[in-house]
């Protein structure tokens, strides 16, 4: 039935194509036959333009076209296809806050324009027969649009469909109200090594690592547990002895104290709560206590945790953890 009330509003206002029931079709004044009258008008009739050029010629898709020109879509969207458009007015554009758009229109920013603009393109051409019978549609951007058709209406995600079936000649248009955004990108998840590279807080840390000739190990499987010293942790060592730890010969000494700070498996958080030590790849054990909402290792301070890595987890200290030996 929901297809049915759709397909009936798509149809109102067609003009009847016949006056009057049995007549005959009187004879063309030029003298023409039928036939020839008809394939004259089919000669003469406009053939369909491609989807660019329908926006182009269209009062509505200004903002649209120059993102599509900014974005370097246009022989895409110009390309044999078919493709299916849900287009936003200018309206639509005009809605985004502020600055929006001049952001997106920047030529560094091409890369999020496209991501945008791809987002309101599916693949084939999907008539508003077809659509309303959707709950999703995958697009060119790679995420999935929400299809919801509810009391005659239509919504794509939160964009209400105005106008439908644009015929183009390698696709199909179909017109919303407003500009829709993908789904933020799952972040990259790295390895413990590039993680602690990434972050501003584990310069030392990544250095000592690198001396140590640990970058192999921290890159591997795994997966381990890492208690990460931050920057300001190796600061608070006594003056000199981070120098003397970097130096080549050092490189035992170095690497006994990083292992010290490294468990075997992934332990997260909630594991850690409930533990009172932790034996390290260096062989040694740390002392673990949760008090009052607060954990230590040794007498370092853990100050976050649950850092994700393919390979593991770190959690943040907030000093260097030396073992026994040491």
């Amino acid at each position: 039935m929901r297809h049915v009330v759709l397909l009936s509003a798509f149809i109102v206002g067609v003009p009847f194509l016949f006056s009057g029931c049995g007549s005959e079709p009187a004879p063309p004044e030029n003298g023409e036959q039928p036939e020839q009258a008809a394939e004259q008008s089919e000669d003469t009739a406009e053939t369909p333009k491609d989807i660019v050029d329908t926006a182009v010629a269209s009062d509505d898709f200004k903002t649209l076209v120059a993102a599509v020109q900014a974005a370097g879509l246009v022989d895409t969207l110009k390309g044999d296809g078919p493709f299916t458009v849900f287009a936003p007015t200018d309206a639509a554009f005009d809605t985004l806050p502020a600055g929006t758009l001049d952001e997106l229109l920047k030529p560094e920013n091409k890369d999020k324009l496209t991501a945008i603009l791809t987002y309101h393109v599916v693949p084939g051409k999907v008539m508003a027969a077809e659509v309303v019978g959707m709950d999703a549609a995958e697009t060119v951007q790679g995420a999935e649009v929400a299809i919801r058709a509810e009391g005659g209406s239509v919504k794509v995600n939160d964009a209400n469909v105005t106008a439908t079936d644009i015929e183009c000649s390698n696709g199909v248009i179909h017109v919303i109200d407003t500009v829709i955004l993908p789904p933020a990108p799952e972040p990259e998840v790295k390895d413990i090594v590039d993680t602690a590279v990434a972050s501003d807080d584990f310069n030392t840390l990544v250095a000592a690592v690198q001396a140590a000739g640990l970058v192999d190990t921290l890159k591997g499987d795994g997966p381990f547990t890492v208690f990460a010293p931050t920057d300001s942790a190796f600061d608070a060592l006594p003056d000199g002895t981070l120098d003397e730890l970097l130096k080549p010969e050092n490189k035992a000494k170095l690497t006994a104290i990083l292992t010290y700070h490294v468990v075997p498996g992934k332990v997260l958080a909630a594991q850690v709560v409930g533990m009172d030590a932790a034996e390290t790849v260096q062989g040694a054990e740390v002392a673990i206590t949760a008090e009052g909402g607060s954990v230590k290792l040794n007498d370092a301070n853990v100050t976050a945790t649950d850092i994700e890595c393919v390979n593991g987890v770190i959690h943040v200290i907030d000093a260097v953890l030396l073992p026994p030996s040491e």
